[in-house]
């Protein structure tokens, strides 16, 4: 057995030793930096006492390749890979004995080659690593991107699925809405109406002109209310919509109305008067009616006056009367509002209903002053 043998057995036996202390012994260890660097030295210390000694163990040198990438960071690695392709470079040439006879310049310059070619693959290798530990960190992200995604489609869903129990909920009110100003716009009105001039002809029996012509306007009255019932159960537009312009259809409105109760009434329309929305048309209609209807059972007045303005990008209609007036927002004794429950806060929905503005200015015995104002929707456009 050669001299050398037994301190290269030694020298392996010693590198095994090192390596399991560190794998098995000492785990912990490979989560603390600074001592990756102490165990690579002596490592490499111990791999190019073996090589020094015996050549033909060159083959534990290339331990240090892998170690390199796994244990050391940054700069550090590279460090690693000169090392071991220094330390292989004198395996390569036949031991150190073999430089100190004269190898040194051929031992430079393996050197150098080896630890190129290394550090070449070794910089391939670690790019590849880092982009496949990009793509799996891009995996981990998609999926988590999935999950919420997920999770936030289900939860849409559910705030879709809400959506519609409140807009169902939102349509079934403003229908019932839409019902109870038609019926109070038309029947109750009609009905109003009705009574007073039945009232009337009652009194005057022993006038058989007179009262002939309270029970025609009553018959009148009839028809007109039975045809509006109709047509809010079809929910089309009121019947003067129908066959006329809102200026027109407001001015048939203010005659028929001063004619059944002897007040004066002047409409003045202002601006471009054009075609709107059927919404805007019949909304401005019915607060004329409960306006004057108002007028009729509360004002005690003598004159009425309309002027229903067109601008650009709103429609005004605006109701005064010289009559008893009364206080806003003040209630009766028996709880209902001034005009008589319904009328203000309906034509207040009507207004709100189209994003309009309802204003009312009113003092006892100053009269009452009505403006409501809504957007300008031309035919066929959008509420």
């Amino acid at each position: 057995m050669p001299v050398h043998l037994p301190a290269a057995l030694g020298l392996a036996t010693a590198i095994t030793l090192w390596l399991l202390w560190f794998h098995t012994l000492n785990p912990r260890w490979h989560h603390i930096g600074p001592r990756m660097g102490l165990y690579y030295t002596g490592l490499m210390a111990l791999t190019a006492s073996l090589v020094a000694v015996a050549p033909f163990y060159g083959i534990f040198a290339f331990i240090g390749y892998p170690q390199a990438f796994l244990y050391l960071l940054g700069h550090w690695r590279y460090a690693g890979v000169a090392a071991t392709a220094t330390i292989s470079a004198v395996a390569y040439l036949g031991g150190a004995a073999q430089i100190a006879a004269g190898g040194w310049w051929e031992w430079t310059a393996l050197s150098l080659i080896s630890v190129l070619l290394a550090g070449t693959f070794f910089r391939l290798a670690e790019t590849t690593d880092q982009r496949n530990r990009r793509q799996k960190q891009a995996l981990v992200e998609l999926h988590d991107a999935n999950v919420k995604l997920a999770a936030a489609l289900e939860e849409n869903a559910g705030l879709h699925a809400q959506l519609l129990v409140q807009a169902r909920e939102a349509g079934m009110l403003d229908e019932r809405q839409r019902m109870a100003r038609e019926i109070h716009d038309t029947l109750a009105q009609g009905l109003a109406g009705i009574l007073t001039q039945l009232q009337a002809a009652e009194q005057t029996l022993d006038e058989p002109s007179t009262s002939r012509r309270h029970l025609a306007n009553a018959m009148q009255l009839v028809r007109e209310s039975l045809a509006e019932a109709r047509r809010t159960v079809h929910a089309v537009e009121p019947a003067v919509l129908a066959e006329a312009r809102l200026p027109d259809a407001i001015s048939d409105v203010a005659r028929r109305w001063a004619e059944v109760n002897h007040i004066d009434v002047t409409l003045t329309t202002t601006g471009n008067a054009r075609p709107m929305h059927a919404d805007v048309e019949v909304t401005l209609l019915r607060i004329a009616q409960e306006a004057l209807a108002n007028v009729a059972k509360h004002a005690r007045a003598s004159r009425v006056g309309l002027t229903l303005s067109y601008m650009e990008d709103v429609v005004t209609l605006d109701v005064r009367d010289d009559g008893v007036g009364f206080e806003p927002g003040v209630r009766r004794a028996n709880g209902s509002a001034p005009d008589g429950g319904f009328g203000l806060a309906g034509m207040r929905q009507r207004v709100q209903r189209l994003t309009g503005r309802l204003d009312i200015e009113s003092e006892p015995g100053g009269g009452t002053a009505i403006s409501a104002t809504v957007p300008a929707i031309p035919p066929g456009g959008k509420e």
